[in-house]
């Protein structure tokens, strides 16, 4: 039985729970003090202090208890750690900014890169080298200093290398399309131990599958990612009163679709919680917000192009104007403290007024229901269009994508899901095929993770998966 299949058969509810934390293996005497010998970072094994903390995630609502856990400074650190774990019969989880946990990386070796912080910027070539653990936030203040920036996610606190290797759809996507699609060399340990560095032309297969893979084929040290010369944006978000809810998404339904490439948005229905760090107008309350960036580059024709958004209800809060690219955090507003989410994601093939009315009759003003955002977000313009040299990134055939995000405590552990999935259910007459990798959230399993890709796609990364990783080591997140 592979590595893969050992965990893959057990069902998900107990997949994140305890009873996964009985899987953890005994190692022969002397082999933990082995591996402290052939690596820089710090190992901990289960039972050690500070082992959680090693492991803690952005999404508390996973918690990790892997047997192992090597504190990567390095590429020869992470290929040490895989040939051990390799040798030892463990499965291989990495995490950089613990943003993206899928299920409890139970009994497994966890390799965390959040020591390697390693950036550089070639202002002349316009790209930028960026090692496993590096935020989108140092590379756009890095890229800034030269006239340029990278394509980011709605939040720079999320780490470069998995939101690129998952796709990558941010405030620029629509005129530039994934993150993936601008990247020009991948440094990977695979499942033999080895450091690969993968380009169009040295390891092709690898180098297309990894780049809409995730982690499927390795751990991925480091990334060479072109950069593109944006410097000022008009962009920003208004918060509208949850009254007008119908009306503001019905002007979006009718607005988003007539819109440049330059222009990426989404729109989204947050039911805020009654707490003091939030604004007063926003505080308790249903809200609409619209999320705007315009690239192009003429800033007062992103002013024009908004205007029809800007009536189209109560505004409540919110700001849409000049700012610069270091300064896009202000478009979706993230979070930025770890907090416990369950979320799940679609694509939607239109977004018609029949599609809204039944969004509203679900999900609407007047119904009580626990979930923090339900956010649809346009994708179309380059996100449509394969790259120069393609790739293994899936999502392209929708024009809308949909993320449900409900909190994920234990009180509403058994609801949260249910309703979720129950306002992606109501939605499926206006289903696209596939699903973007990072919107997956929770899945059953390999299955549906494998689903989210075109036939034709899934086939071949099937392909490489199984000659790269044959034994499954890499058997944790979204792999397929």
């Amino acid at each position: 039985m592979s590595l893969t299949e050992k965990f893959e058969n057990l069902p998900p509810s107990v997949l994140g729970d305890t009873v996964l934390d009985t899987l953890v293996p005994s190692f022969p005497p002397g082999a933990v003090d082995e591996l402290r010998g052939r690596v820089h970072g710090p190992v901990l094994v289960a039972g050690d202090d500070g082992l959680a903390a090693e492991v803690a995630t952005f999404n508390v609502a996973v918690q990790h208890t892997p047997a192992v856990a090597v504190g990567a400074t390095c590429a020869a650190d992470v290929a040490a750690a895989v040939g051990w774990a390799v040798e030892h019969g463990l499965g291989v989880a990495v995490q950089a900014t613990g943003h993206g946990p899928v299920r409890n990386a139970a009994g497994s070796m966890m390799v965390t890169t959040r020591r390697m912080q390693g950036v550089h910027i070639d202002p002349e070539r316009r790209t930028a080298r960026v090692e496993a653990g590096v935020k989108w936030e140092r590379v756009l203040e890095a890229a800034a200093e030269f006239g340029l920036t990278g394509l980011a996610g709605s939040t720079t606190d999320v780490g470069v290398v998995g939101y690129t290797l998952g796709g990558g759809i941010g405030n620029l996507g629509r005129r530039f399309g994934f993150a993936a699609d601008h990247v020009l060399a991948v440094e990977i340990v695979t499942a033999d131990g080895r450091l690969r560095r993968a380009t169009a032309d040295s390891e092709p297969e690898i180098f297309w599958a990894v780049r809409g893979g995730k982690g499927n084929l390795g751990i991925v040290t480091a990334i060479e990612i072109e950069l593109v010369p944006v410097t000022d944006l008009y962009a920003g978000g208004l918060f509208f009163a949850g009254e007008d809810m119908a009306a503001v998404l019905h002007a979006f339904r009718a607005w988003a679709p007539t819109l440049p490439d330059e222009v990426s948005t989404s729109v989204a229905i947050m039911r805020l919680p009654d707490l003091e760090f939030l604004p007063p107008p926003l505080r308790g309350q249903t809200v609409v917000h619209l999320r705007y960036a315009y690239s192009g580059s003429y800033l007062d024709e992103g002013e024009r192009l908004v205007a029809p958004m800007t009536t189209a209800g109560r505004v409540v809060l919110g700001f849409i104007g000049p700012i610069r690219s270091t300064e896009i955090d202000g478009v979706h507003m993230d979070p930025k403290d770890p907090m416990p989410a369950w979320e799940k994601g679609m694509l939607l093939a239109e977004l018609t007024e029949e599609t809204v009315e039944t969004l509203l009759a679900v999900a609407g003003p007047q119904v009580e229901i626990p979930l923090m955002m339900i956010e649809v977000r346009l994708l179309g313009g380059q996100y449509a269009r394969q790259p120069e040299v393609p790739n293994a990134v899936a999502g392209r055939d929708g024009a809308f994508a949909v993320m449900v995000i409900g909190p994920g405590i234990p009180e509403l552990a058994q609801v949260v899901p249910v309703v979720g999935k129950g306002v992606l259910a109501a939605l499926e007459p206006w289903k696209a095929p596939g699903c973007l990798v990072n919107f997956l959230g929770d899945v059953d399993g390999p299955e549906e993770v494998a689903a989210a890709y075109p036939p034709e796609i899934r086939e071949r990364l099937r392909g490489v998966k199984r000659t790269v990783d044959p034994a499954g080591v890499f058997s944790f997140g979204h792999t397929i």
